[in-house]
């Protein structure tokens, strides 16, 4: 079956990863079956929903490489929300409420207190018609429940397996607001009924939400069996709470700005939480390979660690047409790949690039006064190539008697004020000999 997706994020915020790994889900699958992907904006919170949350989000994921084949807003469709609802109101799965926030709570208190269930009496389904006009007449506004079934609906879910959720244990669900705005439960089975929605991929945290939605399917006509559900577990940080799309720390940008590739975020997110050892590949071949039953039913923790290698294995194999319009303006195809092995994000580029290019100071070595004065005195002349090096230091390792890291440890740190980097041999020659020079003099001194 041609599967049909949607990602249906709220404009109230950016993206973090949380978001793009459901995101990503969608599009994986989407794409594996050469099947549609909707983004959807669930924007009926008026007062929450920001205009330019929804050019941030449709940024991040053009950012992230996913593209999309159709977007709607739910802000658009009040007209058709409100024609289901009033079909449901006639039909009395739709009621009319008028407890406010105080004694709502007084009355889940004094259900906690004998021991009960905190689910909701249901006491306005026995509001008489005189009541309700009496309650309107003084200026209250019905807000609006839906009246779940008293049964277990069950599924099986592609990634928990069998699920169920006794409806009898929870609460009716409030559908529309005093305001006549219509909540995220209802609109979005609305659109996945009308849209032909084939599969829904989300949070863990929805397992009790998809047990309204099935009960709420029925009732509008659907059949509950027409969508296949996706659950994915939730991710934790590195201390196990849960993560939060008000952790900036972890928002698209700020991992972007930080000089994370988009490459790494979809190779890491796309095999997290499973056995397959995560592999830096482009997007086509993460679709190709994609599978949501092999993800497991345990939360994942989200490791910054193990993100910053994926991000290094991604920059050691991008080319450099690939970056070169994020490096110096100078910079060539063979300093990126001189450097590009020693990398962790592209930033550090900038660093090695004053290395070549630049006036750095590198650190008196201590000891090394007369060794670094034999290493400038035999240093070659130009022109330099890729057998300067080994030129070099085999004479200097002859007449010094030195090996390993006696020999080249103090020359790097003298050249590029640096413990560990990319390979001297093809260094030194982007550096050129006036600037070596320098380096050694004032290393020694």
């Amino acid at each position: 079956m041609t599967s049909k997706v949607r990602f249906a994020p709220s404009p109230t915020g950016l993206l973090h990863v949380g978001n793009a790994r459901i995101a990503l889900a969608n599009w994986l699958l989407a794409r594996r079956d050469g099947g549609h992907f909707t983004l959807r904006f669930d924007d009926t919170d008026a007062e929450r929903n920001k205009p330019e949350y929804v050019t941030g989000i449709e940024q991040d994921l053009k950012w992230l490489g996913l593209d999309w084949d159709d977007s709607f807003h739910q802000s658009s469709r009040r007209a058709v929300y409100d024609a289901v609802a009033d079909k449901l109101q006639a039909s009395g799965r739709l009621y009319p409420c008028f407890e406010s926030e105080e004694e709502l709570r007084a009355k889940r208190e004094l259900r906690l207190k004998r021991h009960q269930p905190p689910v909701y009496d249901r006491a306005m389904l026995r509001l008489t018609a005189e009541q309700r006009a009496s309650a309107e007449a003084g200026g209250k506004r019905p807000y609006w429940r839906f009246k779940l079934s008293d049964r277990i609906v069950g599924w099986t879910d592609l990634v928990l397996g069998p699920r169920q959720v006794k409806l009898t244990a929870v609460s009716d669900p409030v559908l529309i607001r005093a305001d006549g705005t219509p909540l995220y439960t209802f609109t979005s089975v609305v659109d996945d009924l009308e849209f032909g929605i084939t599969h829904i991929i989300r949070g863990e945290d929805h397992v009790t939400n998809t047990g309204i939605q099935l009960d709420l399917i029925e009732a509008l006509g659907g059949s509950p069996g027409a969508i296949a559900f996706g659950h994915l577990p939730l991710l934790m940080d590195s201390d196990g709470g849960k993560l939060s799309k008000r952790i900036d720390s972890l928002s698209l940008r700020t991992l972007a700005r930080d000089g994370i590739e988009p490459a790494a975020i979809t190779s890491y997110l796309a095999r997290l939480g499973t056995s397959a050892d995560p592999v830096a590949m482009p997007l086509a071949e993460l679709a190709a390979s994609y599978d949501i039953t092999r993800v497991s039913h345990a939360a994942v923790r989200f490791d910054i660690a193990q993100l910053l290698a994926m991000n290094a294995r991604v920059l050691h194999g991008l080319e450099f047409d690939q970056v070169r319009d994020r490096l110096p303006p100078a910079a060539t195809a063979s300093f990126w790949n001189t450097i590009r092995g020693n990398l962790d994000l592209l930033s550090e580029a900038r660093g090695w690039w004053e290395v070549v290019i630049g006036d750095i100071v590198p650190p008196v070595v201590e000891g090394e006064h007369d060794f670094l004065l034999a290493a400038l005195a035999l240093l070659p002349p130009e022109p330099w190539d890729d057998a300067t090096w080994k030129t070099w230091t085999a004479a200097l390792q002859a007449q010094t008697g030195r090996r390993g890291r006696a020999l080249f440890h103090p020359i790097r740190l003298a050249l590029t004020g640096e413990e560990r980097g990319p390979e001297l041999a093809r260094l030194l020659p982007l550096m050129g000999r006036p600037r070596a020079a320098a380096r050694l003099q004032l290393a020694a001194a």
